[in-house]
C-alpha cells in the first residue's frame, strides 16, 4: 500500500519527541530502511512501518546529521531560524521568507 505524504520536500519540520529539526530532502511512502535500524528503536516508541518516512538534513544544538523519521513523529516547524546543515545548499535555495526550494538540477 502506498501512503500519501503529509509533508513536502523542502519543508522544515521538527521531531515530536526529540529536540531536533530539519528540512525534508526525500520521502519513502513506507518504511525502507534496514531491519537492524528498525529493531534498534525502543519498542515503546517504535513507529509503524506502513506510513511515510522522511529523509531530513537534521540538526540539534550540538551537530548536523541525516535523519530518517516516520511521519507520526514529525510536526511542522514554524521557527524562522535558518538551518545550518552544510548539505542543504547542495540541494536547496532559501528564499527571503525562509522557505527551501529545490535547485533546478534536483527537481523532477
Amino acid at each position: 500500500m502506498i501512503n500519501l505524504a503529509k509533508f513536502n520536500i523542502g519543508q522544515v519540520v521538527k521531531h515530536r519527541l526529540f529536540d531536533f529539526r530539519g528540512v525534508i530532502f526525500d520521502v519513502d511512502p513506507n518504511f525502507s530502511n534496514s531491519e537492524e535500524w528498525y529493531q534498534s528503536i525502543p519498542a515503546e516508541i517504535r513507529p509503524r512501518r506502513d506510513q511515510p518516512f522522511y529523509h531530513l538534513y537534521a540538526e540539534n544544538d550540538e551537530m548536523e546529521y541525516i535523519a530518517y523519521v516516520s511521519e507520526q513523529n514529525l510536526l511542522p516547524d514554524d521557527n524562522q531560524k535558518p538551518l545550518r546543515h552544510p548539505d542543504i545548499s547542495d540541494m536547496f535555495s532559501c528564499d527571503p521568507t525562509g522557505r527551501y526550494q529545490l535547485l533546478p538540477q534536483h527537481s523532477h
